[in-house]
């Protein structure tokens, strides 16, 4: 399926919905670390997060989030919120 755009910049008609999918994504991977924060779940919403920042796809408010909760000793059964 193909967005239709009725501008002469394609760019702007694709730009949003790939920062949507882009926040999908590190949000689902911020549940998987606060839910059940294996290795793996830490390592998945880093590497994303550098990823969609790279791209540019990640606020720095965003990115500020991540970074307060990756700097938090991951235990399991921990039940603290982001703030």
């Amino acid at each position: 399926m193909q967005a239709q755009n009725h501008s002469s910049s394609g760019a702007k008609a694709t730009t949003p919905a790939r920062h949507l999918v882009a926040t999908a994504i590190i949000g689902a991977a911020v549940i998987g670390y606060l839910v059940h924060k294996p290795p793996e779940a830490r390592t998945r919403l880093e590497s994303l997060s550098q990823m969609a920042s790279h791209l540019g796809d990640l606020s720095a408010t965003d990115a500020a989030v991540i970074s307060q909760l990756l700097a938090r000793p991951a235990t399991p059964g921990d039940s603290r919120h982001v703030q």
